[in-house]
């Protein structure tokens, strides 16, 4: 009788962002709009980074596959979600649930490794300029950008066979609006301690050693920048660093509140609005963070808007 009570199940049944009937619509038309807007943005930057030359340096070569990850990471999430706002069954089967696991853990890990590799290359354009050329060569920015890959994909492994290798309980209702690992890890029949213990410390190390690798690259950058006499130069190097420092106290701001808190403080329903911040929302602002304050952003995209205008 007790085996009865352990499955696999062939499907979940995801709860979605709100049970109200009256703000399926609404939500519906607000997700819509955020994942245009984000598709809109971040393909709008990995369009202009390769057309114009100007912007074919390692940190254009870095926020171009940071817009990357944000649209692989809406796209693992949104439109998921988007059907579900409007279907009454609101079922997930069990291999797209665990894909959709994998794919957003290793957005999310190669996004922290992503913004540590940018952290170090400002360090080394502010710190070291004369070595800057040589060090952060092209062969050198494509192998840190495949360890960021790698990284993420083998600790997305550990995180999804930690959570899925383990049956569930007769209940299959999700209480979130995508598979994520602590609603999954809820549903479990099993003792599932030591899992929570592998992922926290898999998610641990992956953001703690990142943002103590991004602290002191940006420590030696300000320490620099408070020796320069030049007032341009300050203003510059500020200008530089500011929208990448916005990115990453909205980023690990919201994933540290999210995993790294203890098992007893978790709210399901917080974990909610939580994860719209660094899932959804902050893809769609990260174009705005990098571009509005960025002048080799801004003259690229005036060129191209010229360019338009002039085949017209």
């Amino acid at each position: 009788m007790v085996e009865d009570n352990y499955t696999f199940p062939s499907e979940f049944i995801l709860l979605g962002f709100t049970n109200r009937e009256d703000l399926q619509v609404t939500c519906f038309v607000l997700f819509l709009a955020i994942y245009v807007v984000t598709l809109i943005g971040n393909l709008g930057v990995i369009i202009l980074i390769r057309i114009d030359s100007c912007l074919h340096t390692p940190m254009y070569f870095f926020l171009s596959h940071l817009s990357l990850l944000d649209v692989c990471y809406s796209s693992t999430i949104i439109p998921q979600t988007l059907l579900n706002f409007l279907v009454e069954k609101k079922v997930i089967s069990f291999v797209r649930c665990a894909t959709q696991l994998f794919s957003f853990a290793t957005c999310a890990t190669t996004e922290c490794y992503m913004l540590a590799a940018m952290a170090y290359d400002r360090y080394m354009a502010i710190c070291n300029p004369l070595l800057y050329s040589v060090v952060m060569s092209q062969r050198f920015c494509v192998g840190m950008l495949a360890g960021a890959y790698l990284a993420g994909v083998i600790s997305s492994i550990i995180h999804t066979v930690s959570i899925f290798h383990f049956p569930f309980c007769r209940s299959k209702r999700i209480n979130h609006f995508f598979c994520d690992g602590l609603p999954l890890l809820a549903l479990s029949c099993s003792d599932t301690h030591v899992n929570e213990a592998i992922v926290s410390a898999v998610v641990g190390f992956n953001m703690l050693s990142t943002m103590v690798f991004i602290l002191v690259s940006y420590s030696s950058v300000l320490s620099t920048v408070l020796r320069m006499r030049s007032a341009a130069g300050c203003h510059k190097a500020f200008s530089t660093c500011a929208p990448h420092l916005v990115s990453i106290a909205l980023y690990y701001g919201s994933s540290l509140f999210m995993y790294l808190r203890p098992g007893s403080r978790h709210s399901l329903e917080r974990d909610k609005v939580v994860s719209v911040l660094y899932s959804i929302a902050l893809p769609m602002l990260n174009p705005l963070i990098y571009s509005l304050r960025n002048t080799d952003m801004k003259n690229a995209m005036r060129k191209a808007k010229g360019r338009v205008l002039s085949s017209l």
